[in-house]
């Protein structure tokens, strides 16, 4: 379980390095294009809507990666007293990634993209509740 955790802790700094990089560093490891932002999944849930596709695919992306690593860290911190400090960390770090872009070169602040990383770290956070509440049965 030790090595799962340092493999925790290497996907949230991966997600800090991510989230303050100026510009795209899928874009520019992708597409050697640092303005240009590939969609980690293909979204059945929306519509994709002309003009807003981008807007769409983003906050999916942001939900899916903030659900993983919050799911992963939260699932290894289950029966550790430090738990409730994670989520805690967890749910703080989603905003404050975020707010930090107002001062990020080819970052844009965008309060749908703390929605969607609050969001995934909500969810996992409430699904890993109910788990341990039921597990208590």
């Amino acid at each position: 379980i030790k090595i799962l955790k340092t493999i925790f802790h290497i996907f949230v700094l991966f997600l800090i390095v991510i989230s303050l990089w100026p510009g795209s560093l899928f874009g520019m490891l992708l597409y050697g294009d640092p303005n240009l932002q590939p969609n980690l999944a293909f979204n059945p849930f929306f519509t994709p809507v002309p003009g807003h596709l981008y807007t769409i695919a983003s906050l999916f992306n942001h939900f899916i990666i903030y659900f993983f690593i919050s799911m992963f860290g939260l699932c290894l911190y289950l029966r550790n007293r430090n738990f409730q400090k994670l989520a805690y960390g967890l749910f703080f770090l989603s905003i404050f990634l975020e707010v930090l872009q107002f001062m990020i070169p080819r970052r844009v602040f965008e309060i749908y993209d703390v929605s969607a990383n609050f969001a995934g770290v909500l969810v996992a956070y409430c699904l890993i509740k109910i788990y341990k509440s039921w597990s208590k049965l």
